[in-house]
Order: structure tokens, then C-alpha cells, then sequence
């Protein structure tokens, strides 16, 4: 496929799967399953598209049901879909979706291999960055080495072209032969990107550091293309880092979790719509406090709900949930 003057604000690279989870009990007592469509690059595109952003997916699905039903999931929240291929040797990635009391979830991933890692860097059109704003990826697309040579490839071709780069490595333990591999990875995405959003277990893997502020400055040190560094804690709120300052956040604590899936990428979504509505050169803490609130306000309204393609929240239900919560602290400071 060649791509001829089409223009996206944002095109993201990674897998797409089905997310197993519990939505009841049946008659005989077993465990009901929901399939929700799912991996991160796509509820990434899914908020972006809901905040009236130009989208478009790189990926590889199998040419089974699941596969068919993320591509046509895709189309209907707005995003471009016509990087995604059709795998016709390999079935599309599962993963089933334990979620505890608090809405935490554990998962275990049926895909060995899935159709997500079979994209390669041959088949990355070099057309769908030449009027791109922004590239987002993650690790999940870099646990292989083909699917990695791909990613490598696509990044090359979205620097080439100015584009923002955008990066949330999403680490998951299970896909990974060792975490230190993990570790290699995430740093080959850090000294590639602009925007770089990474929860607290994924600053410790990073740098070897348990305290949030001093990892994420030891990152910032290491590498200074960095521009705008967020970290995301659950419960605790986000915290940024950007043009020397430490802009933190709480979240709001007051709604109860049901499902956390896809509240990161929410998150990570509305920090880059909101980076390129202002530019990233043009940030004040005034702006980034604003930010954070926003995407913290959507994540949350992502977790009272099932699933995360099909969950993403309107800018009017944000801005709603918003007048009809009280706003959580907030604090500004050097770094």
C-alpha cells in the first residue's frame, strides 16, 4: 500500500488484541467473558480521535473474526485503518484481563506468536509520515526482533519527516524474555522521543530508582530530547517535568475503579492532543497544571467503565465531570 498526500495529526504503531474480561457469572456457575477490543496504540487513537484528531494505526491482525472486528472497531471511532493488515498464517493476540477489588488488573497474553508480531519493516509505507504532526509507539511492538526491525523502521521514517514523537513503553512482564531485554528497549524509546510517559514501576525499571522526581531527572540528564516527561502513579495523580519545571497533579480519588484498562493510554492521549494544540514550545505550568487535570479527569471516567476502545470519553463529558467534581490539588515547582 502507498500513501499519497493524506494528512494525520497523529499515527501510532503497535499491537492490537482482544481483552478478555469478567462480566459475570452464568447459570452453571463458570466466569463470563466480555472480548473487548484492545492494545494501547488503539485506545491511544481512540481518545485522540474522540478529541477531533486526524488518526491512523499501523498494525497486523489475523484474518480471523477478532481481527476483522478491531479493524471495523477502529473505523467507527474515527480512525484510519487502512495500515492495518490482515495476517492470514496467524491468529489475532489474546489477553484475558484479571481485574482485583480496586479495579487492578493482572494479564495473561495467548500469543506465542500472535498476528501483532508478525509486521515488518518492509511492509511500513514511508508515505504515512510525510504529512504526519506525530509518531506514537510503545515496548509491546518491540518484544521481537521482526516486529522490533518494523517499529525501528517506522520511527526512523516518522524522524525523517519532523515529526513529534511520542512514547509510552507500556511494559508488560510476561511478554518479555527477561526484563532486562525490557529494560534495553525502553531505553532505546527514550533517547528517540520528544513526549515520554512512563508509570513508576517503568521509571524503576528505567533507572534503577524508586523515587519518582529523582528518576524521572536522572532520565531527563540522560537524555535531552525529552521535552515532556509524565509520570503517571494510579491513585496518586501524574506528575510532569518540562522547560524546568515539576508540575504535579492528583487525581480523583472519589470515583471508584471498576476496570483501569486503557486509563494510562487516555491519559497519555489527552496529554499529547493538549501538547499539540498549544505546542510543545509554548508550555507554562499554568498550561501543563491544566493539562494534567484534563487527562486525569479523563482516565477516571475510563475506569468506571468496561473495556477502553469503546469507552473513551467526549471533550463535553470531560468538561462535565470536571464542573461537577471538585478540582484535586495541584502544585508547581523548579526542578
Amino acid at each position: 500500500m502507498h500513501t499519497q498526500n493524506q494528512t494525520f495529526d497523529i499515527v501510532a504503531l503497535g499491537e492490537l488484541l482482544i481483552d478478555f474480561t469478567t462480566c459475570g457469572i452464568s447459570e452453571q456457575g463458570n466466569r463470563l467473558l466480555e472480548a473487548n477490543p484492545g492494545g494501547a496504540p488503539g485506545n491511544f487513537l481512540a481518545m485522540l480521535a474522540r478529541l477531533g484528531f486526524r488518526t491512523a494505526m499501523i498494525a497486523k491482525v489475523g484474518r480471523d473474526q477478532f481481527g476483522r472486528d478491531l479493524r471495523r472497531t477502529l473505523e467507527e471511532c474515527g480512525i484510519d485503518t487502512r495500515h492495518i493488515l490482515l495476517d492470514p498464517g496467524h491468529n489475532t493476540t489474546l489477553a484475558f484481563v484479571h481485574n482485583d477489588e480496586h479495579g487492578d488488573r493482572d494479564f495473561s497474553f495467548y500469543r506465542n506468536p500472535g498476528a501483532d508480531m508478525m509486521l515488518t519493516a518492509d511492509e511500513i509505507d514511508p508515505g504515512i509520515f510525510r504529512h504526519t504532526k506525530a509518531f506514537h509507539f510503545g515496548t509491546i511492538s518491540m518484544t521481537h526482533p521482526g516486529v522490533r526491525a518494523a517499529t525501528l523502521r517506522a520511527l526512523h521514517l516518522a524522524q525523517e519527516n519532523g515529526c513529534l514523537i511520542s512514547f509510552d513503553p507500556n511494559i508488560r512482564p510476561p511478554l518479555w524474555k527477561s526484563m532486562e531485554e525490557a529494560a534495553e528497549q525502553l531505553h532505546t524509546g527514550l533517547s528517540a522521543c520528544h513526549i515520554a510517559k512512563l508509570s513508576a514501576e517503568e521509571l524503576q525499571l528505567a533507572t534503577g530508582i524508586d523515587n519518582i522526581d529523582e528518576a524521572a531527572l536522572a532520565i531527563l540528564r540522560q537524555y535531552p530530547g525529552i521535552r515532556f516527561l509524565s509520570a503517571t502513579m494510579g491513585k496518586e495523580g501524574s506528575t510532569a517535568y518540562c522547560g524546568g519545571h515539576r508540575i504535579h497533579a492528583d487525581t480523583y480519588t472519589s470515583v471508584p475503579a471498576i476496570d483501569t484498562t486503557g486509563a494510562g493510554d487516555t491519559y497519555g492521549a489527552c496529554i499529547l492532543g493538549q501538547i499539540l494544540r498549544h505546542g510543545i514550545g509554548n508550555l507554562t505550568p499554568e498550561t501543563v497544571t491544566g493539562m494534567l487535570l484534563f487527562a486525569n479527569a479523563a482516565a477516571t471516567i475510563v475506569t468506571t467503565r468496561k473495556g477502553a476502545l469503546r469507552a473513551m470519553p467526549s471533550p463535553q463529558e470531560i468538561a462535565s465531570f470536571m464542573e461537577t467534581h471538585p478540582a484535586p490539588a495541584t502544585s508547581s515547582g523548579l526542578y
